[in-house]
C-alpha cells in the first residue's frame, strides 16, 4: 500500500472497488509503480536499532522490508495486494534474502501475535479508499514486546504540487493522540514535522512534509493495545 520514493498519479478511486480490488488495479500493470528504494525517513530512524524481527504493514513491493533484511533483520511484511506481494518475493528471492518474507492479507481482519517483533514499521500507510488505519496500527503495536519501536511516517500534508490529493493527510499530534495509548505503555522518542525535498512528475522541485512519530514501548508494559 505504501508509498515509496517516487509517487505515482492518484486517482480518485471508484466507489463500487473494494479495498482489495482497488489496489489489485493499481498494481495491475506490467511495471512496478514503486522505486524499490527503502524510504528514507524510515532508515534514518532504524538504522541504529539492534536487528530483531519487524514487521511493515502495507508493504507494497517490498522496499523498506529487503532494506530491513539487508541489515539483519527477520523481517516481514504484509500488504492487501497479491500482487505487490508477488513482486516483493520475487525481489527478495532475485537478491538471496531469505530473511524478507512476505504475506498477502486485509490488514482490517489480521490479527498479530502479541510480543512477537522487536520493531512494527508503517511508511505513508494512508489509503484512498476504506481503511481503518488508527485500529490497524495500534493493532500492530501489541506485536511489539517491551523495549520494542513502532514507526509511523505518514504524509502529514500533500505534496507541494499536488494540493488536492485524495488521500487524509495525519499530523504529528494527531498521531500521538491516536497511538501513544495508554501512555503509561510508551515513551515517545520522536514526535516531528519534516519537510524532504522532492522532484514532482515533471522534475520540478518541490517538497514533502513528513509526520514521523517513534514510539518505544516500556520494559513493564503490558500487551494490551487496543482498537
Amino acid at each position: 500500500m505504501t508509498a515509496h520514493q517516487h509517487t505515482p498519479q492518484h486517482d480518485h478511486p471508484a466507489e463500487h472497488l473494494s479495498p482489495t480490488e482497488y489496489w489489485e488495479q493499481r498494481y495491475s500493470g506490467r511495471e512496478p509503480i514503486w522505486s524499490g528504494k527503502v524510504n528514507e525517513t524510515m532508515a534514518s530512524v532504524v538504522r541504529d536499532f539492534a536487528p530483531g524481527a519487524s514487521l511493515d504493514l502495507g508493504c507494497g513491493e517490498g522496499g523498506d522490508v529487503l532494506w530491513l533484511a539487508e541489515q539483519g533483520w527477520q523481517a516481514h511484511g504484509l500488504d492487501i495486494s497479491a500482487t505487490a506481494v508477488g513482486r516483493a518475493r520475487e525481489a527478495a528471492a532475485a537478491r538471496g534474502l531469505g530473511s524478507a518474507t512476505f504475506t498477502a492479507t486485509d490488514l482490517s481482519a489480521w490479527e498479530p501475535e502479541p510480543r512477537s517483533a522487536d520493531l512494527v514499521t508503517a511508511s505513508f500507510f494512508q489509503s484512498t479508499v476504506a481503511l481503518d488505519r488508527t485500529a490497524i496500527l495500534r493493532r500492530a503495536a501489541s506485536a511489539l514486546r517491551p523495549g520494542g519501536h513502532l514507526v509511523v511516517t505518514s504524509h502529514a500534508a500533500p505534496s507541494s504540487w499536488a494540493p488536492d490529493h485524495p488521500a487524509r493527510m495525519v499530523s504529528i499530534d494527531e498521531e500521538l493522540e491516536q497511538l501513544a495509548r495508554p501512555v503509561e505503555d510508551w515513551t515517545v522518542v520522536t514526535a516531528e514535522e519534516r519537510p524532504r525535498p522532492a522532484l514532482d512528475p515533471e522534475g520540478h522541485a518541490g517538497e514533502h512534509l513528513d509526520a514521523v512519530l517513534v514510539l518505544r514501548r516500556r520494559e513493564a508494559a503490558g500487551a494490551r493495545v487496543s482498537a
